[in-house]
């Protein structure tokens, strides 16, 4: 029995003005996450995991982008919100992960006050209890000697070091949504499985859902309980992780698994999805956006829709679902 809804996006659509002009960039997105739910939304550069991200957190220029659809947060409909009200809720109920830590990081400004400024908009403590806080989240971070680093600046820190600050100015108010936009990303295997064993401490402590975006199928297969492919800005295949690395469908999903190195693989060369995401310019909606990166077959004509297959799995595609690759045909 899963827990209670914590977010429902529903036919999300996000749209951003180049050159006077409105270009797809997420289109028709439906989502759920819920407490103590690790929702994985993987994807190539360009499939839209960002964008999507941060529309939920509400980051977006709203004089140059166009969003349609719901996005329900705790019975809340966040999209209604005016920039106070979400202020309100962002940096408390919600925190972000975000994928540059020394980017995210003020660097004229010491560790223990960028972790404190969440704090100071979103709490009543003094400024004692502040100042504990700070070594209190350190600590829960995994950082020793939490009162000399919330003196230093950023670029004293290691990449590992800096991506627990972040990880700590994310939970400082014990957010009920924590989205964590490739967390990992190029630290070393060590670090990394000590940053995905702290998030499921966080989301435990808090009953937290999280999403978490990521390229990194090892990583998915870790820590998610439900995946969401996306591509060219859709949802192509969604299911619960045992399902997608077991069962997956669409020719995407396969293909981004086919390319996972494994130690057991005869082969010593890595397979290469054939050519790219097309640009947000390029992308004709009326289409299946995936069929010409795989050219000797094609799935039905017009723009395939998201069906449920299965409890719980949804493809985009009837037509995919008994794709073969080209060598098992």
């Amino acid at each position: 029995m899963k827990e209670e809804t914590l977010l429902s996006i529903n036919g999300v659509s996000v749209a951003f003005k180049i050159n006077g002009e409105f270009y797809t960039a997420i289109d028709d997105v439906s989502l759920e996450l819920h407490r103590d739910e690790v929702l994985a939304i993987v994807g190539e550069s360009g499939s839209g995991k960002s964008t999507l991200a941060t529309t939920v957190i509400g980051l977006h220029n709203m004089n140059a982008t166009k969003i349609t659809g719901e996005i329900n947060f705790q019975n809340k409909e966040i999209l209604e919100l005016s920039e106070d009200e979400f202020n309100d809720i962002r940096g408390d109920e919600m925190g972000m992960i975000f994928q540059d830590p020394l980017a995210a990081l003020n660097p004229l400004i010491r560790i223990g006050d960028q972790i404190k400024e969440s704090l100071d908009v979103h709490s009543d403590m003094t400024e004692d209890q502040k100042q504990a806080r700070v070594h209190e989240l350190l600590n829960q971070v995994g950082i020793p000697h939490p009162e000399r680093v919330a003196k230093q600046f950023p670029h004293q820190l290691s990449g590992g070091m800096r991506q627990r600050i972040i990880i700590a100015i994310a939970i400082a108010n014990k957010p009920q949504l924590i989205i964590a936009d490739e967390p990992t990303t190029a630290l070393d295997v060590t670090i990394q499985a000590q940053i995905l064993d702290l998030l499921k401490d966080i989301q435990r402590e808090n009953h937290a859902g999280i999403i978490l975006i990521t390229h990194d199928l090892g990583v998915v297969a870790e820590v998610a309980d439900t995946v969401a492919v996306m591509y060219a800005g859709e949802i192509v295949e969604q299911a619960p992780v045992a399902t997608l690395f077991n069962d997956a469908k669409h020719p995407y999903t396969r293909s981004l698994l086919r390319a996972m190195p494994t130690i057991d693989s005869e082969d010593d060369e890595l397979y290469v999805v054939e050519g790219a995401v097309p640009s947000i310019k390029d992308m004709d909606r009326n289409s299946d956006l995936f069929a010409p990166r795989i050219p000797w077959t094609k799935p039905d004509v017009g723009h395939p829709v998201l069906k449920e297959i299965a409890p719980n799995h949804y493809v985009r595609g009837e037509s995919w679902r008994e794709f073969k690759f080209k060598d098992e045909l």
